[in-house]
């Protein structure tokens, strides 16, 4: 094996949206062009809050703090209390990251995890789960029910609602039993929540709610992401939150990592997260988007599945996924397989409400 080829990445499966090339190209073709609702990127500007904050912090010539400033950690103790009811979480148990993909592709490698420990998926779940379980040498299963698997329990189990790609929400018993199984059984929660502020037919519930955990955050972290909530994608910005002995496990790994969030990131998550206004406002435009959207892709023939919340329309006509996204395409539309997601979405296709209101209007139109 060459020093440079054939090393890790030969263990990785292919990039998923590299395998749409063809229905990229047919989409784009169409006379009005393409409508691109196969990934979840934001479009929508950034608050004047969040970037007059990033300004003031350009002259940052020295180094970032792994751990963040007292102020960000403070700020995201703050939303999570005012946005989602979460208590009793002290700065030490919060932690900046380079964006939540980067964490959890790298989150059981971090945490010292090999081939002797399993990491559990959702049936239906974000590829980078299993990416990061590959990349940490570790087993990897797919289950929605950990607590009922047979043999030895997993290392860690992932969460995720409202989910990518289903829009499928947890409830609160069912959170709850899965956090009493792991801690009977000594297994870290790892709950996947970058889009707990957009439920729809559902509230959702953080697994550090005191309804699900009772206020006793052990063995239970919570990774959240601004992407969504304040369209800061293009930032890499988000926090993980939650048991703060792992927490510090995890700082003083990324030290050594040099996994630093920059200054001025932190300082414009610090707006970000104690502006709640524009949060809102956002919600508001992905919920307009949706109620245009979700009609006519039923008008259509789909039947939208679990959407409850979220940024995505789980659809189907119960043919296999890659003919839905063929179909569409020929209508100018790109949406995502659900094989991306694992083998239960082989008949799905993902359709994101990322896109700006004149392509969502498009896209209504197309369908109708």
């Amino acid at each position: 094996m060459s020093p440079v080829t054939g090393g890790r990445s030969a263990a990785l499966p292919t990039f998923p949206w590299d395998t749409l090339a063809e229905a990229t190209a047919l989409a784009r073709s169409h006379p009005d062009g393409i409508v691109d609702l196969s990934v979840g990127t934001p479009v929508d500007p950034v608050a004047d809050v969040i970037r007059d904050a990033l300004a003031a912090a350009s002259s940052a010539p020295g180094y970032p703090t792994t751990a963040g400033t007292a102020a960000l950690r403070t700020a995201a103790a703050g939303a999570l209390h005012r946005r989602y009811g979460i208590t009793g979480l002290t700065e030490s148990a919060v932690l900046p990251v380079i964006g939540t993909k980067e964490l959890i592709a790298w989150l059981p490698t971090l945490l010292g995890l090999g081939e002797q420990q399993v990491v559990v998926v959702p049936e239906l779940a974000y590829p980078t789960y299993e990416v990061g379980a590959r990349l940490a040498g570790a087993r990897w299963v797919r289950s929605d029910a950990p607590q009922l698997r047979d043999g030895p329990p997993p290392a860690l189990v992932y969460l995720n609602s409202p989910s990518n790609p289903t829009g499928a929400i947890l409830g609160e018993k069912e959170l709850r039993a899965v956090v009493d199984w792991a801690r009977e059984h000594d297994v870290l929660v790892v709950s996947d929540e970058c889009y707990l502020g957009l439920g729809w037919d559902a509230e959702p519930r953080s697994v550090l709610h005191p309804a699900v955990c009772d206020g006793d955050h052990r063995g239970l972290l919570a990774v959240h992401s601004l992407s969504k909530t304040s369209s800061l994608a293009g930032y890499r910005a988000g926090f993980v939150a939650g048991d703060a002995a792992v927490v510090a496990e995890l700082l003083a790994v990324r030290k050594h990592a040099g996994m630093m969030v920059p200054t001025p990131i932190q300082a414009a998550m610090v707006a970000a997260l104690d502006d709640d206004a524009h949060e809102h406002e956002q919600r508001e435009r992905y919920a307009r988007r949706r109620a245009m959207l979700l009609p006519a892709i039923q008008a259509a023939g789909f039947t939208v599945e679990l959407s409850q919340g979220g940024l995505y329309l789980w659809a189907t006509r119960g043919e296999p996924c890659r003919s839905s996204v063929e179909w569409l395409a020929q209508r100018g539309i790109l949406v995502a397989p659900g094989e991306f997601y694992g083998p239960a979405g082989a008949q799905h296709v993902r359709v994101a409400l990322t896109a700006t209101d004149e392509r969502i209007a498009a896209a209504a139109a197309r369908l109708s």
